[in-house]
């Protein structure tokens, strides 16, 4: 089955939380929505029995701008899902300030995985996530500091001193 057949069986049933959407490939389709439209359109793609979950990829957008033209940092969220040749995303955004999104682990309970890695790689706040244990980075690993981000340069010689973190 071809993609494009593939996506019109979901995007109609998307239509109510879509902002818009956008199409990089012939085989991808990147559906734009609200963060708190996020729980409502995944239970659509399970509830549809389109494709299964694949990932989520954190990407770090940072502060651009100065004085009254500056944009703030936001963290985007691509959840990926696939069937067959084609790839569906939804995307959403956070903002630095308020980097709050709504765990989907509840719908998918693999997620916890990909969750995880935004806490603590990003800083993103994911409520009712059903674990919030280290994944990837120690567990001295000091708090506020969040390596995929692009202002990370490393840690500074005092946080390596007080948290015993390595270099």
């Amino acid at each position: 089955m071809e993609a494009t057949t593939l996506f019109d069986t979901v995007v109609g049933n998307l239509q109510a939380w879509t902002l818009k959407t956008a199409a990089p490939e012939t085989n991808r389709l990147d559906v734009y929505i609200d963060p708190a439209s996020l729980p409502p359109a995944v239970q659509t793609i399970i509830k549809a029995r389109w494709g299964y979950f694949s990932a989520i990829t954190g990407l770090d957008q940072p502060p651009s701008g100065e004085g009254e033209n500056s944009v703030e940092g936001r963290i985007e969220l691509l959840y990926h899902f696939c069937q067959g040749p084609a790839v569906l995303t939804l995307r959403t955004s956070v903002p630095y300030s308020h980097p709050l999104l709504d765990s989907i682990c509840g719908l998918l309970p693999s997620a916890t995985l990909y969750e995880r890695e935004l806490i603590e790689m990003f800083g993103v706040v994911l409520e009712g996530t059903t674990s919030t244990e280290k994944l990837l980075l120690p567990d001295d690993w000091p708090d506020g500091v969040y390596p995929l981000r692009k202002s990370f340069t490393g840690l500074t010689e005092q946080q390596e001193v007080q948290d015993g973190s390595p270099a």
